[in-house]
């Protein structure tokens, strides 16, 4: 379901950051929070001197009651380092939200996520009562996310690359024994394409109906510029409008 798309000025409640380069933005967005569904994401405006184009951002949380949203973002150019300037108390406008969010009606999903692909999954998690989460990260560092889940899922498995905590490897070194061993009965992915190609096909494997989040560039964000365009099984789709959440059988053909 499509739900309609506001344009909320909306005022920076905290602005955080738990490690170099990557942001905790609370905004007081009382319309959107009301509507926002686990996946979708808004199209935030930027300080001028940082580009004209607003920057989509996958919505992390929500507070219906308290009319909050939180927004997690790595630092990644003018836009987003502009963003990260911003003091609390001064307002910026929000558009959303916007897209197609993940099926949230599930008994016990396992959310894979790696990286800021963890920031729409956290929203499933915050929404769901039973869901377990397997990220990965190069280091410990990267995944500070564990205690920003832990109140939120049943379970939190985790990975490094370098082994400095977790299981060291990537997500689907541990991916396959996790579906082999829980009745888990759907699987949502974001992160890198690689990683959702390669969950897409061990879920696959094991029977799991799996959905996947994709990050394009885009300008508009409403289906307009086809800028975002992907092709899928059934033609060209817009990843901002159509998407971002897909049926992983639709973008990766392994399933």
């Amino acid at each position: 379901m499509i739900l309609p798309k506001l344009i909320e000025e909306a005022r920076i409640l905290s602005h955080k950051a738990p490690i170099a380069g990557v942001d905790i933005l609370t905004l007081a967005a009382p319309l959107i929070a009301r509507s926002a569904l686990p996946g979708q994401f808004v199209q935030i405006s930027v300080p001028a001197d940082a580009g004209f184009l607003r920057r989509p951002l996958g919505i992390a949380e929500v507070s219906r009651t308290e009319g909050w949203i939180r927004l997690i973002y790595r630092q990644v150019g003018r836009g987003t380092e502009g963003l990260a300037s911003a003091e609390t108390g001064t307002s910026v406008s929000v558009l959303g939200p916007l897209g197609r969010g993940f099926y949230t009606g599930l008994e016990h999903p396992l959310l894979v996520g790696g990286g800021m692909g963890l920031t729409p999954l956290l929203f499933f998690a915050a929404e769901h009562s039973n869901t377990s989460v397997l990220m990965g990260g190069r280091t410990r560092e990267e995944v500070f996310w564990e205690e920003i889940y832990r109140p939120h899922v049943r379970e939190c498995f985790v990975t490094t690359d370098d082994g400095s905590y977790g299981t060291q490897g990537f997500v689907t070194t541990l991916l396959p024994k996790l579906l082999k061993d829980d009745a888990y009965d759907g699987v949502a992915v974001c992160g890198p394409p690689v990683m959702m190609e390669r969950v897409a096909a061990i879920a696959a494997e094991y029977g799991v109906p799996c959905e996947v989040s994709l990050e394009k560039r885009m300008a508009c964000g409403l289906g307009a510029c086809l800028s975002c365009a992907v092709d899928t099984k059934s033609g060209r789709r817009k990843v901002c409008k159509d998407g971002p959440v897909f049926p992983a059988g639709e973008v990766y053909y392994a399933s």
